[in-house]
């Protein structure tokens, strides 16, 4: 079982004297930055010149300055830019700029597991990783409650690594609610394996099939698209909220038993072997090696792709049903 760590066992303090600098100001950047200077830590936000952003961070009441100069001055800084942008921006510039006894955070494994950055052996390699988009990070700091988060450590040069690891977790709400130990390269493999087989690929494969399945058959589009897709959220929020469990006792006893007989019949050994490649791919790098190239090519295949489900019948017809349910916007 993990190491949790909880608001006793970490020390904010140890952050008193030191620059944290947090490159990118998007989901994750801004939720941050803001929740570690209401915390109480010197915090600069690093920018590209022109960024639209940078005003954002000023009314924010953020220090900014370009990324050159935030690693310049930080002793700690955070990249919460894209993974897809991180390495031109570190070695442009950040890299020149990590003089021994400075610290390098992530928030997400991935240019380190695949070895796209490679930092020096003289400074802190580390990463605090919030288990929510940036702004439920900060929407719970503000209500005094924390996201759960995962805490890593790649390279402990001062062999106090860990300490302002976690420091810096209960600077941005995590340990409030708990932070879960873990490696770079678990982190990496678990969270792309989940996004691709279960959480985005997963579901969104699931929910086109069934509704082509239907439509097949000859049922309205509309009602396949609510059976389908519009519904998940139900189901999603019960499990979301109390387990498979909580689920199933919530539901009918007619949709419980058709859990029980049809759902392996749809998930079978089949699906579960292709789970496993995908797995594999992950772990020796394949994927990781696939998708540098794609970016590098110009993302043709994705931007095909995505274009290819844009326009599939199931976007068409949300487009229009949604149009019924104005008050989705408010849970968006």
């Amino acid at each position: 079982m993990a190491d949790v760590y909880y608001d006793k066992d970490a020390d904010f303090n140890i952050l008193n004297g030191e620059t944290v600098g947090i490159i990118g100001y998007g989901s994750q950047g801004h939720a941050h930055a803001l929740n570690l200077k209401d915390s109480g830590a010197n915090v600069i936000v690093g920018l590209y010149k022109g960024s639209p952003s940078w005003e954002k961070a000023e009314s924010d009441g953020l220090k900014v300055a370009t990324v050159e100069e935030v690693a310049e001055q930080a002793s700690i800084i955070m990249m919460l830019i894209p993974d897809t942008k991180q390495k031109e921006v570190y070695e442009n510039s950040v890299k020149p700029h990590l003089s021994p006894g400075k610290t390098l955070m992530f928030a997400h494994g991935f240019n380190i597991h695949y070895n796209q950055i490679s930092p020096p052996s003289d400074i802190d390699v580390t990463m605090v990783a919030p288990k929510a988009p940036g702004h439920r990070v900060r929407q719970l700091f503000e209500k005094g409650v924390g996201t759960p988060a995962l805490l890593a450590v790649h390279q402990d040069s001062s062999e106090t690594a860990k300490t302002q690891a976690l420091a810096y977790a209960k600077g941005i709400g995590a340990t409030k609610a708990g932070v879960l130990e873990t490696t770079f390269g678990e982190e990496t493999e678990t969270d792309l394996f989940g996004e691709q087989a279960v959480l985005c690929g997963g579901i969104s494969s699931l929910v086109k099939a069934g509704f082509d399945t239907l439509v097949k058959a000859g049922y309205q589009p509309e009602v396949a698209y609510f059976e389908c897709l519009h519904e998940m959220k139900l189901i999603v929020d019960l499990i979301y909220q109390g387990g498979l469990d909580y689920m199933r006792y919530s539901v009918s006893d007619t949709a419980e038993y058709g859990d029980y007989v049809s759902g392996p019949k749809i998930v079978d050994s089949h699906v579960k072997q292709n789970m496993q490649d995908i797995l594999e791919s992950i772990q020796n790098g394949n994927f990781a090696r696939e998708w540098i190239l794609e970016n590098q090519a110009g993302r043709p295949s994705f931007n095909a792709l995505k274009q290819q489900d844009t326009t599939h019948l199931i976007e068409i017809v949300g487009q229009d049903l949604r149009k019924m349910m104005p008050w989705l916007k408010d849970t968006i």
